[in-house]
């Protein structure tokens, strides 16, 4: 008899964003059922993942609309090279 793994919520979303999926915040709350989503990123973030939050407007009935979305990107080689600086320093 085959034995079922728990998933982790942030197995989850990074799956999810994996999979070329953007999502807000509300997104990933109702989903995922993660209550901090911005530990939840920043977590991931930490572990090496480049969660990047990017700003979306949406114009729907005449009204401008603006929102976040969390994607997962490639790093910048400035970015790499500050990780790199500051592990050094450390």
């Amino acid at each position: 008899m085959a034995t079922k793994t728990k998933i982790s919520k942030s197995e989850k979303v990074i799956s999810a964003l994996k999979g070329g999926a953007e999502l807000t915040a509300k997104q990933i709350a109702s989903r995922y059922g993660v209550k901090n989503v911005r530990a939840l990123i920043s977590s991931l973030r930490m572990q090496g993942y480049p969660v990047y939050l990017n700003k979306r407007t949406s114009l729907f009935g005449g009204e401008k609309t603006v929102y976040n979305k969390y994607s997962l990107g490639t790093a910048s080689r400035a970015v790499i090279a500050a990780g790199y600086k500051a592990l050094r320093t450390a």
